[in-house]
């Protein structure tokens, strides 16, 4: 029964400490996807830089592109990312992935002009050297029931 008590306390124990971590991970990766949208929002450039994995990719309704190409259309204008009201947000972290999606309605400046589109965006997160970097921001519109 002593042995029963003590497994079960100890069970009971490293659920709770995993479960903080998880918490932990998960607050640190809702924070930065929430800071990504405030820097894009304000084209800071060396924020991105350093969030922004070396190997990372774009995909957007125009194409698709790597980081140092990104980077450049947030600082020149090519795309200027206003404002994303995020709607819902869910993480799944695998490992020392995390993947993150937001559902999202976001104005943005294209080629001079304004436009107001819902996207489901999937963020990739790897852990890199015990920092999260971005791997991959995805764009996939998002049709209204409507069709609209």
């Amino acid at each position: 029964m002593k042995s029963l008590t003590i497994s079960l306390f100890l069970f009971v124990m490293a659920s709770q400490s995993s479960f903080s971590q998880n918490s932990t991970a998960d607050q640190e990766l809702f924070k930065l996807s929430k800071d990504k949208w405030t820097w894009m929002a304000e084209k800071n450039v060396e924020a991105l830089d350093k969030l922004f994995h070396e190997k990372s990719m774009f995909v957007h309704m125009g194409g698709s592109w790597g980081k140092q190409q990104e980077i450049n259309i947030i600082k020149n204008g090519g795309i200027w990312y206003k404002k994303a009201d995020i709607h819902e947000v869910s993480l799944k972290v695998i490992d020392d992935t995390a993947i993150l999606l937001n559902r999202i309605d976001l104005l943005a400046v294209v080629g001079g002009n304004e436009v107001r589109n819902p996207f489901m965006v999937t963020e990739v997160y790897i852990k890199h050297d015990g920092e999260w970097k971005l791997g991959s921001l995805s764009f996939t519109k998002v049709v209204s029931p409507g069709g609209k």
